[in-house]
């Protein structure tokens, strides 16, 4: 197995990005190599400058170019062909890599896999998962940014995807699959919500129907669909909930002595806590729908974020979570047509 990695992609690449693979080299499986993918002197400079063993399974591949986090994706797919991204997509593409991981651009990587390496056979279009900690578990949701409009087609091929890869990757048996609405009714929500109930439900998908928005984070379900304008919204309302937390807490905590002595006597179980709450935990989000294996990391991304994306994407390509998606479809007799 050969996973690229887009060594140019992020806010203070290529460094944290390398640290990252070599953190991840020493732990993947022995048939697994890492092709770093991106300005060789840098990467070459980099590595030369902190302790690798030579058996690490590392190799460079060279790309002179660069795709800045402020570019349009037109840019990277029409004049950077040169560019760690989409030299990365063109390794999956010939087959010499079967999964590719990157904290560059969002917008360039999507738009280059959708266009290079194609979307899987019964799947309209591509969904961004993500995971949100919850009460009881790691809740999947899906989508959360890769498409604002949603058709109901859209929403049931998510369900098949979360669902999918909840089983296969996180281990969940039937996983519970929620659609998410204004109301539990199968009545409630926007006409695209209540066509979508209706086809979740004829399917053989676990679905429990619709939930709420402060049913997410409560663990009622293993997998939440959405369109992708709701998910982001989500997505960055919880992103603040850590920094939230922890100002309070602060806030709290020095107003008195007593509080102080508590709070270090809790420092464990804080620091616990807001490791669930860290996106580092999670490496990555799966852009799911795709013909291959893609990760997409956040753009400030850590050496532990890019180790554990790594892992992911190993995980997946071992699973096959591809075919499980596309026998899903076949199963319960998925239509393409919009």
């Amino acid at each position: 197995m050969k996973i690229a990695i887009d060594a140019m992609g992020g806010d203070d690449a290529p460094h944290p990005i390398i640290e990252g693979v070599v953190q991840a080299a020493s732990l993947v499986q022995e048939d697994t190599e890492i092709l770093l993918v991106g300005q060789e002197a840098l990467i070459r400079k980099d590595l030369k400058s902190r302790f690798v063993p030579r058996e690490l399974p590392i190799s460079v591949v060279h790309a002179p170019e660069v795709v800045s986090m402020d570019e349009s994706p037109a840019v990277a797919l029409r004049k950077k062909r040169g560019s760690s991204i989409m030299v990365a997509i063109e390794l999956v593409k010939r087959g010499l890599a079967d999964a590719i991981v990157s904290a560059g651009n969002t917008g360039a990587v999507m738009a280059g896999t959708l266009l290079e390496l194609g979307r899987l056979k019964g799947i309209n279009r591509p969904a961004i998962a993500s995971f949100f900690p919850t009460e009881k578990d790691t809740t999947v949701v899906l989508d959360v940014g890769a498409n604002a409009d949603c058709k109901p087609i859209n929403l049931y091929q998510f369900g098949v995807m979360g669902g999918i890869y909840a089983s296969r990757i996180l281990g969940r048996k039937r996983p519970k699959v929620g659609l998410l609405s204004i109301g539990e009714e199968s009545s409630k929500g926007n006409e695209n919500t209540i066509l979508a109930h209706q086809m979740l439900s004829g399917s053989s998908l676990n679905f429990i129907g619709n939930i709420e928005g402060r049913d997410i984070l409560r663990g009622h379900v293993d997998v939440v669909v959405c369109e992708g304008f709701v998910g982001n919204v989500i997505l960055k309302l919880t992103e603040s909930i850590d920094g939230l937390l922890t100002t309070q807490l602060k806030q709290y905590v020095m107003s008195s002595l007593r509080y102080r002595l508590g709070a270090h006597l809790l420092m464990p179980a804080l620091m616990a806590f807001r490791r669930d709450l860290d996106y580092a935990e999670y490496g990555g989000a799966p852009l799911l729908g795709i013909n291959s294996v893609c990760i997409i990391c956040h753009g400030g991304s850590s050496a532990k974020a890019i180790r554990k994306a790594i892992d992911v994407a190993q995980r997946m390509v071992r699973a096959d979570v591809n075919s499980g998606i596309v026998e899903q479809l076949q199963e319960n007799g998925s239509t393409t047509h919009e």
